[in-house]
């Protein structure tokens, strides 16, 4: 299998795009384009179609969404086009939308929460291969949005954290171990989740994540 290696970054600023740009390099990336602006991302994602794109919220001209409306424009044309958001805010309605599409290969991480380049390269590793990679805050102010749905208030509080944790992209054995829970308890909760949400369990957690903040963004 070939290495999905081929990176685009949008950050305007200069060292810690340099800084990105470094990094990734260093660890066998290939960079194809650091732009600094919404208009040059939208261009260099239709253009050079990369394994995964590094993006940052608020570009220029205006300093507001500029990154994500670019990111959303990219994937109606290309579904599924690799996206790692890395921002210092957490910008709901548009993340709900890019989680909502279903095609996966999304990710979302808080510029102030990445604390290590193992980090930051599992991430960007994850979103390339089609997974997820969330951070639990951008997760929790998702499903906090969400708290007064009928159906999500029915999960007991351990199913929620069971909930949190699927869609930070964690496996069922990673789920296990960060709540001290057994394989079956988590299978467990896991079938109750998706019974009270009305859907079909998967066999894929990324597809699985997917389906529930898809429900969640159309409630």
């Amino acid at each position: 299998m070939l290495m999905k290696n081929r990176v685009l970054i949008a950050e305007d600023l200069y060292l810690l795009r340099d800084g990105l740009v470094h990094l990734l390099q260093a660890h066998g990336y290939s960079v194809v384009a650091a732009v600094e602006s919404g208009p040059e991302l939208l261009k260099g994602l239709l253009e050079l179609r990369p394994d995964v794109s590094i993006v940052d919220v608020r570009l220029p001209p205006t300093f507001t969404d500029e990154g994500l409306q670019a990111a959303l424009a990219a994937r109606k044309q290309l579904p599924g086009l690799p996206i790692l958001v890395l921002s210092q805010h957490v910008e709901q309605l548009y993340a709900r939308e890019l989680l909502a599409d279903g095609s996966g290969a999304i990710g979302y991480l808080l510029k102030d929460r990445v604390f290590n380049a193992e980090q930051f390269i599992d991430a960007v590793r994850r979103v390339a291969e089609g997974g997820t990679a969330m951070d639990p805050e951008v997760i929790a102010k998702l499903l906090a949005s969400n708290a007064r749905n009928e159906p999500l208030a029915a999960l007991t509080p351990r199913e929620r954290e069971v909930l949190e944790a699927m869609a930070e992209g964690r496996s069922n054995t990673a789920i296990c171990q960060r709540l001290y829970l057994s394989e079956s308890a988590v299978a467990k909760h896991t079938a109750s989740i998706f019974a009270k949400l009305g859907l079909a369990p998967s066999d894929d957690d990324n597809r699985r994540v997917l389906a529930v903040l898809a429900y969640l963004n159309s409630r």
